[in-house]
C-alpha cells in the first residue's frame, strides 16, 4: 500500500510516536515537535510550499506572540512572588491558617499555596518547609517527597496562570469559566485523594502541633490581591472586550484579558520593590531557562497548528469511529503516554489535545467537547505526575533522598481517584450538553 494511502490515524500516531521517541532519547522536546510538524504535513500529502505557508501563517498568528509574552510575564511574576518577603508572607499565612488544625493542614496548605504561583521546579521551594513541618525520622523520605510533590500540583487542573490551561484554551473552543466549572470537581478529588492516601494514615503522628507563624492580614492582602486581579481579569474582561472589539477572536480576547491583568498585577507587585528589581526581571526574561520554556511553548503551538492544517484530524475521527477501538481508551491513553514521556503538562496538551478534541468535532462519535476534555486532561495529568522526568518529581525526590519506587506507590495511588472522577464526569457530559 502506498504511504499516502495509510489510514490517517496511523499517520498521526506514527508522527506522535516519533516525537515521543525523540524526546525520550534526549532530543529537546521543542526540536522533536518542530520535526514532527512538517513531517505530519508532508505525510498528509501537502506540497512543500503549502507546508512552508502553513508554518509561516502559524508564526504570524498574533495569538502565538501574545501567548509567549503572557507566559514569560507569568514566569517573572512567579519568580518575584517566590522570593524575599512576598514568599515569606505566603508561607507564614499558610502555616498560620493551618496551625489550628495541626500539622496535617499545614502540610497540605503550604505546597498548595506555593502552587498558586506556577513556576518550573516549584516543588523545590516548598520542600524545605515540608521538611520543617515533619522533621521526624519515622516519616519516610518517600512519604515526605510525595506529599510535597502531590500537593504542589493541586491547582493545575484549572488555575488560569498555568501554561497548560492557557495552551488548552488556545486549542479547544471553550471559555475559561466553562473549563474551570468542568475541572474544579476533579481538582477537589486531587485534594481528597492526597488526604486519604498520604495524610490520613499518619493523622495520629501529625497531631503534634507546630508554632503558627505571624501573618499580618494587611500584608497578606497586598501579596494576594495581584493574584486575584489576574484571575478576575481573565475570567470577566472577555465579556467586555468582545462587544467593544468585535474583530478580536475568542482566543485573542482571553489572552488580551489575561495580559492586561498581568500588567496591572506586576505594577502592583513592583511598586516599592528594591532598586534593580526591574533590571533583574529583564535579565531573567532572556535567561536560558526562560528561553527554553518559550522554545517548548512555541513548538507546541506550531505542532498543533500544522496538525490542524493537515486535514488529518477529521479523517482520523472517522477512522477511530469505524475501527471498533473503544474511544474512551483513546481519550485516556494518548494524553497519558504524552504526559509520562515528556513529563510536561504542556507536552500532553500540545501533543494529544488536538487529536482528541478532533473526536468531539466528528458528529458521528457522539462525543461532546466537555466529555472528551475532562477525561483526556485527567489522563494527561496522571501520566505527567507519574513521569520520572517531571522536574518537580526529580527535585522532590532529590531533596528528600527518596526511593523512586516508594514514591510511585503513593503518586500512582493518589492519581486513581481523579481519574475515576473524570470518567464519571465523562459519562455525565455524554448525556448533558456543555
Amino acid at each position: 500500500m502506498p504511504i499516502f494511502e495509510l489510514p490517517a490515524i496511523i499517520k498521526i500516531l506514527s508522527v506522535f510516536a516519533f516525537v515521543l521517541v525523540l524526546s525520550r532519547f534526549k532530543i529537546h522536546l521543542s526540536l522533536a515537535l518542530l520535526a514532527g510538524g512538517p513531517l505530519i504535513s508532508w505525510w498528509a500529502g501537502l506540497a512543500w510550499h503549502e507546508t512552508a505557508g502553513n508554518m509561516a501563517r502559524a508564526l504570524a498568528n498574533p495569538d502565538l506572540w501574545l501567548l509567549l509574552v503572557i507566559t514569560n510575564l507569568i514566569i517573572e511574576y512567579a519568580r518575584i512572588m517566590a522570593e524575599g518577603k512576598n514568599a515569606q508572607v505566603i508561607l507564614n499565612a499558610a502555616r498560620a491558617w493551618g496551625g489550628s488544625h495541626g500539622r496535617a493542614a499545614s502540610l497540605i496548605a503550604i505546597p498548595s499555596a506555593i502552587g498558586l504561583v506556577p513556576m518550573p521546579g516549584g516543588a523545590l521551594i516548598s520542600a524545605p518547609l515540608v521538611a520543617q513541618i515533619v522533621p521526624e525520622n519515622h516519616f519516610t523520605p518517600a512519604w515526605k517527597a510525595s506529599a510535597n510533590y502531590w500537593f504542589r500540583h493541586t491547582w493545575e487542573y484549572w488555575w488560569p496562570l498555568y501554561p497548560v490551561v492557557i495552551v488548552t484554551l488556545s486549542i479547544v473552543p471553550m471559555d475559561l469559566w466553562q473549563f474551570a466549572a468542568m475541572q474544579i470537581p476533579v481538582m477537589l478529588t486531587v485534594f481528597v485523594s492526597g488526604y486519604v492516601i498520604l495524610i490520613r494514615p499518619h493523622q495520629d503522628a501529625l497531631r503534634k502541633e507546630h508554632a503558627a507563624m505571624d501573618a499580618t492580614p494587611g500584608r497578606v492582602r497586598d501579596v494576594v490581591a495581584p493574584l486575584f486581579i489576574i484571575v478576575g481579569f481573565t475570567l470577566f474582561l472577555p465579556f467586555v472586550l468582545q462587544p467593544v472589539w468585535p474583530a478580536l477572536s475568542s482566543t485573542s480576547s482571553k489572552l488580551t484579558s489575561m495580559l492586561i491583568g498581568l500588567l496591572i498585577a506586576l505594577a502592583l507587585v513592583l511598586r516599592g520593590a528594591p532598586r534593580g528589581t526591574i533590571r533583574s526581571m529583564a535579565r531573567s526574561m532572556i535567561s536560558p531557562k526562560t528561553v527554553d520554556m518559550m522554545a517548548i511553548l512555541t513548538s507546541v503551538i506550531l505542532f498543533e497548528s500544522m496538525l490542524s492544517r493537515s486535514g488529518l484530524l477529521p479523517v482520523a475521527g472517522q477512522e477511530l469511529l469505524q475501527s471498533g477501538i473503544p474511544l474512551v481508551w483513546v481519550i485516556i491513553l494518548l494524553p497519558m503516554v504524552a504526559g509520562f514521556v515528556t513529563g510536561l503538562a504542556i507536552g500532553f496538551a500540545g501533543l494529544a489535545f488536538p487529536l482528541i478534541a478532533g473526536l468531539a468535532a466528528t458528529p458521528e462519535t457522539g462525543l461532546s467537547l466537555a466529555a472528551v476534555m475532562v477525561l483526556g486532561f485527567a489522563g494527561g495529568y496522571a501520566g505527567m505526575m507519574c513521569s520520572p522526568i517531571h522536574l518537580c518529581f526529580l527535585l522532590s525526590r532529590s531533596y528528600f533522598n527518596a526511593d523512586m519506587k516508594r514514591m510511585y506507590r503513593y503518586v500512582a495511588a493518589c492519581s486513581l481517584l481523579p481519574l475515576a472522577t473524570a470518567y464519571g464526569l465523562h459519562l455525565f457530559f455524554l448525556r448533558v450538553q456543555w
